[in-house]
């Protein structure tokens, strides 16, 4: 069963991790600059390590070259595996 997330991220921020804004939307800080798919590559590496899933179970599928990407993760986890396990349901928290 494949879960869909999207993120909105923020390339070049000196730091790496996701959090949710003031309206409830996951965001994710980069390291990366957004040239030649360096922060896509990042986005996938940082998601597949916070999840514990391998990278090609991570697919962009919508936003290649935008900040706001739609993910969708083709491992075995549910729709609330994946927030718990990206700290979501925790407002403001870096995972």
């Amino acid at each position: 069963m494949a879960v869909t997330i999207e993120v909105r991220v923020i390339p070049s921020s000196g730091r790496a991790g996701f959090f949710l804004d003031t309206a409830g939307r996951l965001k994710c800080h980069l390291k990366s600059v957004p040239e030649k798919g360096k922060a896509n590559k990042e986005l996938i590496g940082l998601l597949a390590k916070v999840l514990g899933v391998p990278k090609q179970d991570i697919e962009i599928v919508g936003g290649l070259i935008s900040r706001t990407k739609r993910l969708r993760i083709s491992a075995t986890l549910t729709q609330e595996q994946v927030m718990v396990r990206l700290g979501i349901e925790r407002q403001g928290n870096c995972v």
